[in-house]
């Protein structure tokens, strides 16, 4: 049989950037402007469809009936081997498929046979060639991104030290074309400059100003349109006036990173920067602690990585946590260990944007960094991660979904995404997540795989940006607008404490409770309003925001 087909894009030189991924984009935006229109108009979007043409081998069979030899029908498939139930369906029509289906073995045939009493039909290969054929792709479209002009990142936000300017950047994917202009509206006013704008921003206060812009293409169509929020507020400490905090919302962002799930939940962070349990240091050195955890000190006793021969009760206590003579000769070593994972924490931190404080702030209060199995309950890893966690991260963050599932199942079954998936291979899925968390190892030294450790650091930070989203969903779900619009900043990240602690029940079931009073959703109201079953979360909530 003949190789493995090779297949070869014969099209001009600039189509070497296209994306052999058809995406299919609807845009409801109305009818296409005049370029000549007022900046305000409505583009029309990408308009991008181009015919390549593919070269493959092409493979001939015959469908043959027993009875007489006659071919009944000829199937040209793409691929080497015999063809599929599909190949011959589509070829030869539902009838003949279903023949063929059941056509049982010919026995008793001597070779060169040409005829045969037996029923059915058989599958006779012909010939291989060269063959083509056109497919319609989708070009990658113009985009615009934004960015401020004379500011400086500090602590998730932007520090300008000048009068703030947005600053508009088209970027046209496909070489040999350009962009020819930038539209939009800012604050209801519309402009129009050529493929970089520079729009100078003035103070809001607490409030916002909404930015609509869009790309226009020498290919001919335009960009999507995008949008932006943005906050100018005057530094308060400063008392010439002459600095202010800028804070951008856009999918379009290209400065430093936004405060982690800022984007998702449409909530602008605290002006000046989030409170210190929702940032990342400038410096590793920054998330350094020296905590006297009497469990990770049990711990490090337990397997012989502390001398406890000063201790009269060998440094424990009945539970396993180490003993006040324990707690002290382990000092050094609990010091030491409870800050071995900042480097995975902080370049964590830098990939997802999750807050570098909040992760070790989690971790200190789910294990004390011990990352094995603490007790008998199915909980496991630096965040104590379970099924129940393991299936909002798949089913909440498609992004870590797409990248963890071809890890352990097919691509073929990954590719129905997690809520198309039977419950066996959710349930594999889930299972194989959890273990991806669990650093216990009985033949490890400290009985810990420490790599896996180190791995599991992103886990659960693609975790906790799940919940994110889950607890954005659940507030729309019943209030039917976005969470930044209803809650702080600051409290929607402890809202996803109780999503990641108590479960999506305990928060809906507080929400709803919190909105039906007509109190404001924030935490000291919400609170309140967790049940008995639930009202665990708000100790955990209060220690891990310390």
């Amino acid at each position: 049989m003949h190789g493995v087909a090779r297949v070869c894009l014969r099209v001009r030189s600039w189509i070497g950037l296209i994306f052999l991924v058809i995406i299919g984009l609807t845009l409801a935006f109305g009818l296409r402007s005049s370029r000549a229109s007022a900046a305000a108009s409505t583009p029309s979007g990408p308009d991008r469809v181009a015919v390549v043409v593919v070269d493959y081998t092409s493979y001939e069979w015959w469908l043959i009936r027993w009875q007489d030899n006659e071919v009944v029908c000829q199937i040209f498939t793409d691929h080497e081997g015999l063809p599929t139930g599909s190949d011959i369906y589509k070829a030869c029509g539902e009838v003949l498929y279903n023949k063929w289906a059941v056509t049982p073995a010919c026995e008793g045939l001597e070779q060169g046979d040409v005829s045969s009493s037996c029923p059915g039909y058989y599958l006779h290969f012909v010939e291989s060639g060269p063959a083509s054929r056109k497919i319609g792709v989708t070009l990658p479209a113009p985009v615009v991104w934004v960015s401020l002009e004379g500011c400086a990142s500090v602590s998730s936000t932007n520090y300008c030290e000048q009068p703030p300017t947005l600053v508009l950047s088209g970027e046209e994917p496909l070489p040999n074309e350009k962009i020819t202009g930038i539209q939009g509206t800012l604050d209801g006013e519309p402009f129009t400059c050529d493929a970089i704008c520079t729009l100078p921003l003035k103070a809001t206060g607490e409030g916002s100003l909404s930015v609509d812009f869009w790309a226009y293409s020498s290919y001919g169509d335009s960009s999507q349109p995008f949008q932006a929020q943005v906050r100018v507020v005057e530094n308060a400490e400063d008392a010439a006036g002459q600095s202010w905090y800028v804070d951008v919302l856009s999918t379009q962002w290209a400065g430093a990173p936004l405060a982690g799930c800022a984007q998702t939940w449409e909530a602008f962070p605290p002006v000046g920067g989030p409170p210190a349990w929702l940032t990342t240091p400038e410096e590793l050195e920054g998330l350094a602690s020296d905590i006297p955890y009497a469990y990770l000190a049990g711990h490090l006793i337990l397997q012989g990585a502390v001398d406890v021969g000063n201790c009269p009760d060998e440094g424990l206590l009945p539970g396993g946590a180490a003993s006040p003579c324990g707690v002290e000769a382990a000092r050094p070593a609990v010091q030491e260990w409870q800050n071995r994972f900042d480097e995975m924490i902080f370049k964590t931190a830098q990939d997802t944007g999750i807050p570098a404080q909040l992760i070790k702030n989690l971790f200190s209060r789910e294990s004390q960094f011990w990352p094995g199995i603490l007790t008998s309950l199915p909980e496991v890893g630096l965040g104590q991660l379970t099924d129940n966690g393991a299936d909002t991260a798949l089913l909440w963050n498609p992004a870590f979904y797409e990248q963890f599932c071809p890890l352990v199942l097919l691509d073929s079954v990954c590719r129905k995404g997690y809520p198309q998936l039977n419950a066996s291979d959710q349930a594999t899925l889930r299972g194989a997540l959890v273990r991806s968390a669990d650093a216990f190892c009985a033949d490890c030294p400290l009985g810990l795989d420490l790599r896996q450790a180190d791995f599991s650091v992103s886990v659960f930070a693609e975790t906790l940006e799940a919940n994110c989203g889950q607890v954005g969903q659940i507030i729309y779900n019943d209030l039917q607008t976005a969470p930044g619009q209803v809650s702080s900043y600051e409290d929607l990240w402890k809202f996803t404490l109780v999503n990641y602690n108590a479960g999506p029940g305990c928060l809906s079931i507080a929400i709803e409770a919190t909105s039906q009073a007509g109190e404001p959703l924030d935490w000291e109201h919400l609170s309140q309003h967790l049940t008995t079953v639930c009202q665990g979360a708000i100790d955990y909530v209060e220690d891990i925001s310390q």
